[in-house]
This record gives structure tokens, sequence and C-alpha cells, in this order.
């Protein structure tokens, strides 16, 4: 279960997606504003650790896939997966990782495919209350291992419009631009307003 603050974030989280996009060598150069298609988030077993997966989509059309990490501090040698530091009214100053380089993705992401895992049930935090969160996409797994083995490490390599993940127990690949060939293997799928089947968004080929 993942506990959503009504919060000010500053800058927004499409924000500092929009700004941090054009230094990414898989993103096409789009004119037009961007807006978040749909979202779904994975709940971090250590309750530690914001997972989240924004589909962001451009003036063109296309629509990304931007995994987020949000952590409390910074993580240790992910400069490279620094997307923005951001003020959160709640929660104070969060760091934001393109997710791809935080192994807390990476362990939630493979256990999810591996299980046939869904996206986390959402609660918001209200004066001290909890109500439920509505949810604004869906994520499933195509897998049925009855567990998957922990993720501690990441290696992380983009050809194209695919990141690759390298896990220590297979790879994870990421299609960062949806809609294209979809290589075969176990699969997470999203769904969203608008998205009619469910999309191919990461495989473990």
């Amino acid at each position: 279960m993942a506990v959503i603050h009504r919060a000010t974030l500053t800058p927004t989280k499409l924000e500092a997606v929009v700004a941090w996009l054009p230094s990414q060598s898989w993103a096409p150069a789009s004119e037009g504003e961007a807006v978040v298609a749909g979202r779904f988030r994975f709940d971090d077993p250590a309750g530690e650790v914001g997972i989240e997966t924004l589909l962001v989509r451009t003036g063109d059309g296309t629509v990304l896939t931007v995994p987020l990490t949000y952590r409390g501090a910074p993580l240790a040698g992910a400069e490279a997966f620094l997307v923005t530091q951001m003020d959160h009214s709640v929660l104070g100053r969060r760091w934001v990782y393109d997710a791809v380089g935080d192994p807390v993705w990476a362990d939630t992401t493979r256990r999810a495919i591996a299980t046939g895992g869904h996206e986390a049930d959402l609660v918001t935090a209200v004066e001290g209350r909890y109500e439920p969160g509505s949810k604004e996409g869906f994520a499933q797994g195509s897998g049925s291992a009855a567990d998957s083995p922990s993720v501690t490490e990441v290696a992380v390599g983009t050809e194209g419009t695919v990141t690759s993940v390298d896990t220590g127990h297979g790879r994870l690949l990421v299609l960062r631009v949806l809609g294209g060939e979809v290589p075969a293997g176990e699969t997470l799928t999203a769904r969203w307003d608008g998205a009619d089947p469910a999309v191919v968004v990461v495989l473990a080929p």
C-alpha cells in the first residue's frame, strides 16, 4: 500500500521531468505541452522509497515511460540518475531519481513481473487519518513464480529507446518510447485512461 500526501511539490513532478527529458538520448524532441497520461506505484517493503512510473504524453502524442524513485536522502553512486531535488511540503527535501538506477525499483519491478504482481493500492493521508486514494493507472506482471530473488545492485545501459537494467538475476528492458516493436519475454503491462489494450512498458527477456 502506498501512502499519498496532499502536498505542494516544488518543482512539480511534471516540471522536473520536462526539464530533464532533453538531456536523455532516448527522449524524442517534441514541441507542445507534455502531460501525465497515467501513473502507477509499487510499494517499497521497507517503506523508505517512493516508487512511481509516469506515462508522459508529449506534445506530438508520443507516450514515454518515466519510472521515478523518491528518497529522503541521496542514493550513493546514483548521481548520474538524479532527475531533481524537490521540496515536499509534508516530507521535506526529496531526491528524485530516474528509477532504472535505483535497486529498489529494480527489485519491486522484477518481482511484479516474475510473480504476476500489480500496482500498489493507494491511500491518502488527511489530517492524521487515511482515506482511499484514486488510481490513474494500473500495472500487471505476466509471470506466475512464487517469489523473486532480491535485487541489491544494478548496471544500466541504453541503446536507442530501450534502457537495459542488469539486476544480477537477469535483465529488465524499459521501453522508454511506447508503441514500437516489443521483444519476447515476461512483461509488465500498463493501462491508463485512453490505453486499451494494455501496453508493455518493461520486459524480462
